[in-house]
């Protein structure tokens, strides 16, 4: 799109009050000035976003049904910010453009992807996903706590859930079903409660009969866990996994190369094999913060190593 093509969209979803719209755009401008080389301009139209979002209010109060139930956070991040595959990337891309272009698809009797399920081994970066969609697109993204969802008493959880997807329908929005194996477990197995059957056949109609103009996202650690019937409610199911040797080398470039030219990247690799992406960032963190709080250290492999280590002791004993 060229510049005063942008310019024109951006003007225009500013006018018809469609905020997310207008965000998106911004984000693209910021996107094309990047690729121009004018990172500095890009990185201000980021932070004017960014900041804009967390002088909103967020004290929204929910109905008496909802209380203690869900929760409103601020969404953040950038799909730069994934170190994924393409595929993973190109999957996300598409969600946000056919949410942008929405009303292009339905004047064809299309629907854009609404219902996206997101599975993968924990720290992998489905949470940071539903988060960046809805910073990507200007949502509020509210997460649905499941372990308060499911209760002991008949009926309730589904109850629960009706209010949830009235809320769906009257508050659009991206809404995070996180743990969802909770309630999505296969119905046939044999050490399943009556109950937890009942509440994943409201949850299929429920998700089967949304028409909102919201994004559900359901996140699982366990693909295998989930029954076959919720596949197909879903508009699109992407698959994360533990990184690769090139993604793990872009995660520490990313994280530690501000800090250190003395780092050899290539040898911290063996030490963090089978440690998932939010692993490995939160080990990469407590380096910087030894060598910021210790004036007389410096960033190497040596200490970069001790925290691995402490990481790998606290995930994997």
């Amino acid at each position: 799109m060229a510049k005063s093509e942008y310019i024109v969209s951006l003007i225009k979803s500013h006018f018809n009050e469609e905020q997310e719209r207008f965000t998106t755009m911004a984000l693209q401008i910021a996107a094309s000035e990047a690729k121009m080389g004018h990172i500095a301009y890009a990185e201000e139209i980021k932070t004017i976003i960014d900041k804009s979002k967390e002088r909103k209010s967020k004290n929204k109060s929910f109905s008496k049904d909802l209380q203690g139930l869900l929760i409103e956070k601020n969404p953040f991040g950038h799909l730069s910010d994934l170190i994924v595959p393409n595929n993973i990337i190109d999957k996300i891309n598409r969600i946000i453009s056919e949410f942008v272009q929405r009303d292009k698809l339905h004047k064809h009797d299309l629907e854009n992807r609404r219902k996206i399920l997101l599975s993968g081994p924990p720290g992998t970066g489905k949470t940071l996903t539903a988060s960046i969609i809805a910073n990507e697109l200007g949502l509020p993204l509210y997460t649905i706590l499941m372990d308060k969802m499911v209760t002991k008493f008949m009926g309730e959880t589904s109850a629960k859930l009706r209010a949830v997807f009235d809320l769906i329908e009257q508050n659009r929005g991206v809404f995070l079903f996180d743990e969802f194996d909770a309630i999505g477990g296969e119905r046939s197995r044999d050490n399943d409660v009556g109950e937890m059957r009942r509440v994943l056949n409201s949850f299929l109609q429920f998700i089967e009969r949304d028409n909102s103009e919201s994004l559900i996202i359901a996140v699982t650690n366990n693909q295998k866990l989930l029954d076959t019937a919720l596949f197909r409610r879903f508009d699109d199911v992407i698959l994360f996994r533990l990184p690769t040797n090139e993604e793990k080398l872009a995660l520490l470039k990313n994280l530690l190369s501000r800090y250190s030219k003395k780092i050899n990247f290539t040898k911290l690799l063996p030490r963090i094999n089978g440690l998932s992406h939010a692993e490995i960032t939160l080990a990469c963190l407590d380096a910087i913060k030894d060598i910021i709080l210790s004036e007389n250290k410096e960033m190497d492999n040596s200490l970069i190593l001790k925290t691995i280590k402490d990481r790998n002791a606290a995930y994997h004993k």
